[in-house]
């Protein structure tokens, strides 16, 4: 019987796989779901030994079983998108049942917290800070010096938090890993409580994830047993952007309006319920599973630029021909990731600007182009890596109706809890109407001022990004 191989990811879904694994199952295949490769432009991808076609619709079953399918495209661990990323939080993607711990203990799941439950806490701290590891949530702040301030400070009760509160423009890899390798996660959070001697953890998750929390109940169940004493509990948040923002989401979980909080005290030292909490993205604690297998550490340490080590999964989306999850080392530059892994636009225009982390990541012109993906290298040029999402525009975009938008979403997403951001955000469009006034446009600036330096949190703090980036790069779309 022929096996094929159809992912059951949200991205594939949308696209119709389910119609396309009925119609293999009506002509006698064998069907298995599994996690997706991440070439999100041909989901829905088919895999029938080791070989792809794509995008693949139900219709096309008959010539894909006779073999004279147009939609070949080959083996596809040898297509050039995967064969040119080197694979580390993504290692499993597309080739195991994301709900099978036979498949996850057949890839070496589980092996990094045998290991560090023979290691002394300190020692798991510093294979986690000497790997270089960085959160992957926003601000890059090492995961190993946060780790070992929640273990030295003083608390009856420590807790672990997964933020899967994804909520950037052109961001999925969290989605793509609580969807197709939970047991990851799971194990990256045991790992860190291990670390810190937390015995209860939390995993933040969006409700617009309907898939991903289906799933994430499905392996925090299967997955008590081997975790324990270790506890994890899943929380949904309603969807506010602002409870990205770590204090934030922590007045969500304990039931309280999602605001930010001021800080200090930091949430190592009194987060959740008061008490020394890690809080880490959901990349961060995926990438904990391989730090910590033997010679792990090493090897993510050996790879990137600068004080960026490891690997970012990037993620292409926008007015891009190729988009999906891109996972290589630190240092490969934007004019690589948009045209010779993207493919330029799908719209075939000339790429006008790209914005990279998130809505309120700065707009980056095609000048800047071999600026490489590098936590310091973006933010000499006035930009955020973030969470790694790149939204590709074209030569129509408006770049005042882009700025104005930053404006439009702070003012939206806003918790109102500091008067920059609640109100800076509305003065800000104001102005940004009568830019070409030699003083709206002075105040401008000193409005842009006050909302980086004075907001409580990043939501305020980082508006300015793409403002100013549109402004100083595009001035012909302001006048």
């Amino acid at each position: 019987m022929i096996v094929v191989r159809i992912p059951d990811d949200a991205a594939a879904l949308a696209c119709g796989a389910d119609a396309v694994a009925e119609a293999f199952a009506a002509a006698g295949c064998s069907v298995e779901r599994l996690s997706s490769w991440g070439m999100h432009w041909l989901e829905p991808l088919v895999e029938i030994d080791g070989t792809g076609w794509g995008p693949v619709t139900a219709a096309d079953v008959p010539t894909i079983l006779d073999g004279t399918s147009s939609k070949c495209i080959g083996p596809i661990a040898a297509h050039p998108f995967l064969a040119r990323q080197q694979r580390l939080t993504f290692a499993r993607a597309g080739r195991t049942r994301p709900l099978s711990l036979e498949d996850y203990v057949a890839t070496g799941g589980w092996t990094a917290l045998t290991r560090a439950r023979s290691l002394p806490p300190e020692q798991i701290i510093a294979e986690v800070t000497g790997s270089g590891l960085r959160g992957r949530g926003g601000a890059g702040f090492p995961a190993g010096i946060k780790w070992q301030t929640v273990a030295g400070a003083a608390g009856a009760r420590k807790f672990i938090v997964a933020n899967a509160d994804e909520g950037d423009s052109g961001t999925f890899a969290d989605r793509m890993v609580l969807e197709g390798d939970p047991f990851a996660l799971i194990e990256g959070m045991a790992i860190a409580a291990q670390a810190v001697g937390a015995g209860r953890g939390y995993i933040y998750v969006r409700s617009e994830y309907p898939h991903a929390i289906a799933k994430l109940n499905v392996t925090i169940a299967l997955s008590a047993q081997i975790i324990a004493p270790f506890e994890i509990e899943l929380r949904i948040g309603a969807g506010s952007y602002v409870c990205g923002e770590e204090t934030a989401l922590l007045n969500s979980i304990e039931g309280k309006r999602g605001e930010v909080r001021a800080k200090p005290p930091l949430p190592a030292i009194q987060g959740l319920f008061a008490c020394p909490t890690v809080v880490n993205n959901v990349l961060t604690l995926a990438a904990v599973a391989h730090i910590l297998q033997p010679g792990g550490a090493e090897l993510y340490a050996g790879i990137g630029i600068g004080k960026s080590r490891g690997t970012m999964p990037t993620q292409l989306a926008g007015n891009i021909k190729h988009g999906g999850l891109f996972e290589a080392p630190f240092g490969v530059t934007l004019r690589e990731l948009i045209y010779d892994i993207g493919g330029g636009t799908a719209s075939g225009r000339p790429v006008k600007a790209v914005q990279v982390g998130g809505p309120l990541g700065a707009y980056i012109h095609p000048d800047q182009f071999d600026l490489p993906f590098d936590y310091e290298a973006f933010s000499a040029a006035d930009a955020l890596i973030g969470h790694g999402g790149i939204v590709v525009f074209d030569d129509r975009a408006d770049m005042q109706k882009m700025a104005r938008f930053a404006f439009d979403f702070c003012a939206a997403e806003s918790c109102g809890k500091c008067t920059p951001c609640r109100i800076g955000s509305v003065r800000g469009g104001e102005l940004l109407s009568r830019v070409n006034e030699p003083e709206a446009r002075a105040a401008l600036g000193d409005l842009l001022e006050a909302l980086q330096f004075g907001s409580l949190c990043a939501l305020g703090g980082f508006t300015p990004y793409p403002v100013r980036s549109a402004m100083t790069h595009w001035p012909e779309d302001f006048a």
